[in-house]
C-alpha cells in the first residue's frame, strides 16, 4: 500500500506548470516544388496557418507536444515536442504515411478526443517483445491486468481491463474484427509473436469510440500493423530464456521498388516448457504484406496466421497444492491398467488461423480520404483429450460383449473441432480540416462455425470407425454496422464530440452442444448505441473533457447453452483532466459505468475451461485513474499509473444452504479496487536504457457472493529491463541487445484463478453450500535475453 500512496505522489506533485509561447516555422515543398497555399495547423486545436508563394509557414503555439498537420492534395502528419522555437521542413512528395492510420481512422481517436485512452507505440513494444503475448507487454498500461495459464507469458493469455473479462475488452486489427463471434473471447495464442508486425496499439477505456464487432464493455484495443518501409532491410531476432522458452523469426522488406512498390514479412517460431509441469507452447506463424504507394493511394494486402500447439494448463490448482507442488497439472492425468498414475502426452489444444485483408486506403483532396476493407478469416482445429472410463453409448459406440460382460464404458481419446469462415466489408469516409473531423462508414461480417466431436481412439470401439462424429452442430451471425461521428472545433478552446451507432445482429445455431444437448438458437437484437462529449482547453497546459457513451452487447454461445438470451447495456461516463508541459504529461479521469443485464463471471469453468457468465441485474463500477510521464532530467523519466475502484452488484441473489438468499450489494468478481503500475527509465548514454517496472494488482474476489474462500491475494510484481544498442557494426546497421528479468524479487503469486460453489446436503440431510476454487500460479524470477541483426 505505501508503495501505491508513493506512486500516486509523483502523479500529483512530480510535475512542472511553467509554459510559454514558441515559434514553429519551415518550407513546404513537393516534388522540389514550393508549395502555396497548403494548409499547417495543429491537430485538435484551432492553430493554423497557410503557406505563402514560397512555400514558408509559422505558427506561434505554447510548450507541449503536437501532431502538426501539413495538407495540400495529400496529408502527412509530424509529432512536435515543442520545448523550443523549431524550423521543421516539409516534403509532401510522398506524404502516404497519413494514409497508413484511414484502415483505423474510424475506430481511433486522438490526443483531444473525449475519450480515456492510452497509446503503446512500436518503440515501448519492442522494448520487451521477446517472445512473450501482447497482454503481457500491455500489463504495465493503466486499469490493465494481464495473466497467463502456462505461468510464463507464453501460450494461453488473457487481459482485464477495468474488471471486464477477456472476452469484453473489443479487439480489431487494421479496423478489422478479431474476437471470435461466437465466444466473443480473444485467443492471443492465435496471434503468434504477433507483436514483432504490430506498429501501435490504442487502448480505450470504457465504452470508447464505436468500433466493429461486439460492442465494448471493458475496454476496446485497435491494432495497427506494420507501416510500409522505405528502405529495404532483413532481419534476424532470437531470444532464450528460462523454462526452455526460444523464439527466433526472420523480418524482411524490399523497401520502395520503382516509388510504388514494397513487400515485407515475418516468420516466427516460438516454443516453450512453461512454468507450469506440462504446459509446452509450439508456436509457428507468418506475416506477409504488399503495398502500393501513390501520392493519394495506398493498398495494402496482408496475409499472416499460424498454427499452435500447447498443452492445457487451465485446470489450476486447489489452495492446498499450491503450498506444496505450485506447478503442478492434472490435465490428461489418468491411471493405467497397473494402479500407476500417468499423464497423457497430446491432452493439447491444437489450431490453426490465417487471415486475408486487403485495404484501400485513398485521399482525394486535402479534406477528403476513405477506406475500403475486405477480410477473410479461416480457422480450424480441436482439443485433444484422454477420458478415462467413457459412456460409450454417450460417443454413439455401441456396447461390446467381450465374453459372457456387456462392456458399456471405455478409456477413450476425443478431439472437440471448431472449424469456422468469417467475412468482413467494411468501408468508411473521412472529412477534416482546421475545424471539423467527420466520420461515418458502414460495416457487415458473416460467420460460419462448425462445432463437432469425434473419437479417434477406444480401447473398446466395437464397429465404429477413427473419426466418427459423436455430436455435430453449428452457428451463424450476421452483423451489420453503420456509424457516423464528428468533432467540431469551436474555437481555441472548445471541442465538441458526437458519435451515432446502430448494431444489427442475427444468430442462429442447430444441432448439439459438446453435451449432446440441442440448441436451436433464433436471434436477432437491434441496438443504438449514441455518444457524446466536450473538451474545453483551460489554458495551454491544461484541458478538461466529459464524456458519455452507451454499449449493448448481444449473448454468446455459451450464454444460449445455459439459459441466457438478454442483451447487456451500459452507460458510461467519464469526466477527465489532461495536464501537458514540455516534459510532462498528466492524464486523469473519474468514471461511472452504470449496467444493465451485465453478464459477470461466476467463477465457475465449463468442461474445457471456459469461465461460466451469470447475470447480475443492476450493476456498476466507479473509478478514478491516472496515468503520468515525467522526464525528471536528461537521463531519467518515471511512468506512473494508478487506478482505484469499487465495483459493485446490488441487490445480488445466489442459491446458499437450500434457498434463494438476497445479498445485498457485493464486490463483482475479478474487480480489484487497486491496480497500480510504475516504470522508471534510466538512459546513462543514447545507445542504452535500463528500465524498472512494477505492477502492484489489489485483492479481488473469484465469485460474487464476496466469499473468503474465492479470494484472489493481491501482488505486487517488479521486472528489470535491459536495452543496449550498437549501430553500424561489420555488415550490420543496427545490433539490439536485450534482456527481461521478469518478477526480480521472485514474489509468489497467482493472478488468476476459479471458484465453485454447490448445493449438497450435510451428514443429517440438510442442505448446505460446497465451495471450492483454483489458482493459476505464476512463475517465479525468470529471465529472457534476445538479440537483434539488422541488415
Amino acid at each position: 500500500m505505501k508503495t501505491v500512496l508513493f506512486l500516486f505522489s509523483l502523479l500529483v506533485f512530480g510535475f512542472n506548470i511553467n509554459a510559454q509561447n514558441f515559434k514553429l516555422s519551415g518550407t513546404v515543398t513537393q516534388n522540389q516544388l514550393q508549395l502555396e497555399n497548403a494548409l499547417v495547423y495543429a491537430k485538435g486545436t484551432s492553430y493554423s496557418t497557410q503557406t505563402d508563394q514560397t512555400g514558408y509557414y509559422e505558427l506561434e503555439l505554447p510548450s507541449g507536444k503536437y501532431q502538426i498537420v501539413f495538407a495540400f492534395g495529400n496529408t502527412k502528419t509530424i509529432e512536435v515536442n515543442l520545448n523550443e522555437s523549431k524550423t521543421l521542413d516539409v516534403d509532401l512528395s510522398k506524404a502516404v504515411e497519413s494514409l497508413e492510420e484511414v484502415s483505423v481512422q474510424a475506430v481511433r481517436v486522438d490526443a483531444d478526443s473525449p475519450i480515456t485512452h492510452s497509446n503503446f507505440s512500436k518503440t515501448e513494444i519492442a522494448k520487451r517483445n521477446l517472445g512473450q503475448d501482447i497482454p503481457i507487454l500491455m500489463k504495465f498500461l493503466p486499469s490493465v491486468v494481464s495473466t497467463s495459464d502456462a505461468g510464463n507469458g507464453v501460450g494461453y493469455t488473457s487481459i482485464r481491463v477495468r474488471g471486464s473479462d477477456n472476452s469484453r475488452v473489443n479487439v480489431t486489427i487494421n479496423g478489422i474484427p478479431y474476437n471470435d463471434q461466437e465466444s466473443q473471447g480473444t485467443f492471443w495464442v492465435n496471434l503468434q509473436d504477433f507483436a514483432s508486425s504490430t506498429e501501435n496499439i490504442q487502448l480505450q477505456r470504457g465504452v470508447g469510440t464505436s468500433t466493429n464487432g461486439s460492442g465494448a464493455f471493458g475496454a476496446s484495443l485497435n491494432i495497427l500493423t506494420d507501416k510500409y518501409s522505405k528502405e529495404a532491410y532483413a532481419e534476424y531476432n532470437t531470444s532464450y530464456g528460462s523454462f526452455n522458452t526460444w523464439r527466433n523469426n526472420v523480418k524482411f522488406s524490399t523497401g520502395l521498388l520503382n516509388d510504388h512498390f514494397e513487400v515485407s514479412g515475418r516468420l516466427s517460431k516460438i516454443e516453450s516448457d512453461g512454468y507450469v509441469d506440462r504446459a509446452t507452447s509450439d508456436l509457428k506463424s507468418y506475416f506477409l504484406q504488399a503495398n502500393y504507394i501513390d501520392e493519394n493511394t495506398l493498398i495494402k494486402a496482408l496475409v499472416f496466421g499460424g498454427t499452435e500447439v500447447t498443452y492445457q494448463s487451465w485446470f489450476g490448482v486447489d489452495r492446498e497444492t499450491l503450498e506444496t507442488d505450485r506447478t503442478f497439472n492434472p490435465a490428461g492425468q489418468f491411471t493405467d491398467e497397473n494402479g500407476n498414475t500417468q499423464f497423457y502426452d497430446n491432452e493439447v489444444d491444437d489450431y490453426a488461423q490465417d487471415h486475408y485483408q486487403l485495404h484501400w486506403n485513398q485521399s482525394f483532396d486535402q479534406n477528403w480520404s476513405s477506406n475500403l476493407s475486405l477480410n477473410y478469416t479461416y480457422g480450424r482445429g480441436f482439443f485433444e483429450q484422454f477420458v478415462e472410463d467413457a459412456d460409450l453409448a454417450f460417443h454413439e459406440i455401441g456396447s461390446v460383449e467381450v465374453g459372457n460382460e456387456s462392456i458399456e464404458t471405455s478409456d477413450l481419446i476425443r478431439r472437440l473441432w471448431l472449424d469456422n469462415d468469417y467475412f468482413v466489408v467494411n468501408a468508411n469516409v473521412n472529412y477534416t480540416d482546421d475545424e471539423w473531423d467527420f466520420t461515418s462508414g458502414a460495416f457487415y461480417s458473416y460467420y460460419d462455425g462448425d462445432h463437432f466431436g469425434e473419437v479417434i481412439w477406444s480401447r473398446f470401439a466395437g464397429n465404429s470407425l477413427i473419426r466418427d462424429r459423436y455430436y455435430n452442430g453449428n452457428g451463424t451471425k450476421q452483423e451489420f454496422t453503420t456509424f457516423a461521428k464528428a468533432t467540431w472545433r469551436i474555437d481555441d478552446q472548445w471541442q465538441v464530440y458526437g458519435d451515432l451507432q446502430g448494431r444489427f445482429i442475427n444468430y442462429e445455431t442447430s444441432g448439439l452442444t459438446s453435451d449432446k444437448v440441442n440448441l436451436l438458437v433464433d436471434e436477432s437484437y437491434e441496438f443504438f448505441n449514441p455518444k457524446a462529449g466536450l473538451t474545453y482547453r483551460v489554458n495551454t497546459n491544461h484541458q478538461l473533457y466529459f464524456s458519455y457513451g452507451r454499449s449493448h452487447r448481444e449473448p454468446r454461445r455459451q450464454d444460449f447453452e445455459n439459459g441466457i438470451d438478454t442483451a447487456e447495456r451500459l452507460d458510461d461516463f467519464e469526466l477527465g483532466w489532461r495536464f501537458q508541459t514540455a516534459n510532462s504529461n498528466i492524464n486523469t479521469n473519474i468514471y461511472y459505468m452504470k449496467f444493465d443485464d451485465q453478464l459477470v463471471l461466476s467463477g465457475a469453468l465449463d468442461d474445457v475451461g471456459n469461465p461460466i457468465r451469470e447475470t447480475s441485474g443492476k450493476s456498476y463500477r466507479l473509478g478514478l485513474e491516472v496515468e503520468g510521464q515525467f522526464k525528471l532530467s536528461k537521463q531519467w523519466s518515471l511512468q506512473p499509473n494508478i487506478a482505484l475502484s469499487t465495483n459493485k452488484n446490488q441487490d445480488f441473489v445466489a442459491p446458499l444452504n437450500g434457498e434463494l438468499i438476497n445479498l445485498g450489494d457485493t464486490n463483482i468478481s475479478f474487480s480489484p479496487e487497486i491496480v497500480a503500475g510504475n516504470q522508471l527509465s534510466f538512459q546513462p548514454i543514447p545507445e542504452f536504457q535500463i528500465n524498472f517496472l512494477s505492477k502492484y494488482v489489489g485483492e479481488q474476489y473469484m465469485g460474487n457472493i464476496d466469499s473468503e474462500a474465492s479470494k484472489l491475494d493481491d501482488f505486487f510484481v517488479n521486472d528489470l529491463n535491459l536495452v543496449y544498442r550498437f549501430k553500424n557494426i561489420s555488415v550490420f546497421d543496427e545490433i539490439v541487445l536485450t534482456g527481461l528479468i521478469n518478477n526480480v524479487f521472485d514474489a509468489e503469486y497467482e493472478s488468476n484463478g476459479f471458484f465453485f460453489f454447490f448445493e449438497s446436503a450435510d451428514e443429517n440431510g440438510n442442505p448446505t453450500t460446497v465451495e471450492g476454487a483454483g489458482f493459476y500460479p505464476q512463475a517465479g524470477i525468470n529471465v529472457l535475453f534476445g538479440a537483434s541483426f539488422r541488415f
